[in-house]
């Protein structure tokens, strides 16, 4: 019977996640789950006022979560847009249908009371699928050990 290997995290040099205890993304199994992510480049936020742009920002930040694993936008199964504005839905769907629209991830949208920088009007989550995640462990032709 093969043991299943611990989760692989990324951590990140946010200092939030830092405060709380959390990683930036985490590999368990076949998926992995990229932590709600803000549109801060280097503590600066992008795109103030514009939810089309902070949607961007935030989605290519997820995004740049992934790399360590080895996967880019075709692997995101799931999507979580969190927004603060019900007036801003168009705008965010454009952002998302823009980077995701050949993809189709499983999407969420919520609207929230707010952030804790409230300039941020939107936090994104992603959660994508390894395909390899399983044939690492396997001997070519066999079974996992």
């Amino acid at each position: 019977m093969s043991e299943t290997p611990a989760p692989r995290r990324v951590r990140s040099t946010d200092s939030w996640n830092e405060t709380i205890g959390s990683a930036r993304a985490v590999a368990a199994g076949d998926r992995v789950l990229v932590a709600g992510t803000l549109p801060f480049v280097d503590g600066v936020l992008q795109g103030e006022g514009d939810p089309y742009e902070q949607t961007l920002v935030a989605f290519r930040s997820a995004l740049e979560a992934l790399k360590p694993f080895g996967l880019g936008p075709e692997s995101v199964v799931r999507t979580r847009i969190h927004l603060t504005h019900l007036r801003d839905v168009d705008a965010v769907g454009r952002a998302h249908q823009e980077l995701f629209g050949e993809v189709r991830p499983a999407a969420t949208l919520l609207v929230v009371s707010g952030f804790a920088d409230p300039r941020a009007l939107v936090q994104v989550e992603i959660e994508a699928f390894d395909a390899t995640a399983g044939a690492a462990a396997a001997p070519p032709g066999g079974e996992p050990a």
